[in-house]
């Protein structure tokens, strides 16, 4: 059910990558935000209802609630015209929550992969504190990069192998997961200095 979930996250963080780019706006991607933070707080529920107080089962849910409530926390912003350093703040406990939950994937959870995974967002929630709730807007573009380019190998990816009985976890995919995703940053990082050097040069009259 969890993979249900985060197939759709893999979405999500695409239509908001493009948001952060100015590709989609943001009333547009507020939509997709609250179906998918509706979809992210109705399933850890439902899987702690059926976990019957095994702590194992609770903890592998509890972390689902951490994107649920900033997509819907997204959601209601963009459509209301609110501020969004409350995103940023919250996301900056995302951060700090998600380097814990890699901790547990490695050393708990024997799930090294997914202990990537989670090191990977919690750069990405980094990204949103640094721009939503510090306002340094000069990393807006490649966070957005960041955002799209991370959106299918952190989501989509992981969730369709779980769904078809293909996932797999162990140390040498574990480290070329890391090498993807520092590949990925990488290449945001590209993209976004050539979009400001872009935005420099004057274009004829």
């Amino acid at each position: 059910m969890a993979n249900v979930g985060l197939l759709y996250v893999g979405a999500v963080l695409l239509v908001n990558g493009l948001m952060l780019l100015g590709r989609v706006p943001a009333k547009s991607a507020a939509v997709l935000n609250l179906f998918v933070g509706g979809l992210q707080c109705v399933t850890p529920t439902v899987l702690i209802i059926q976990a019957s107080g095994d702590a194992d089962g609770i903890l592998a849910a509890s972390g689902l609630y951490l994107f649920g409530f900033t997509y819907l926390y997204v959601g209601i912003v963009n459509l209301a015209g609110l501020e969004p350093e409350g995103i940023g703040w919250f996301s900056c406990f995302v951060a700090v929550a998600a380097v814990v939950y890699a901790g547990i994937s490695f050393w708990h959870n024997g799930d090294p992969v997914f202990g990537v995974i989670w090191l990977s967002w919690a750069l990405l929630w980094t990204l949103f504190f640094l721009v939503l709730g510090l306002g340094i807007e000069r990393l807006t573009r490649f966070t957005g990069w960041v955002t799209a380019l991370l959106s299918m190998p952190t989501c989509a990816v992981p969730a369709f192998l779980g769904l078809t009985g293909g996932y797999r976890s162990d140390g040498g995919l574990a480290a070329l997961a890391a090498v993807v995703g520092v590949a990925l940053v990488g290449l945001a990082a590209l993209l976004a200095t050539r979009g400001r050097r872009a935005a420099r040069v004057p274009v004829p009259a």
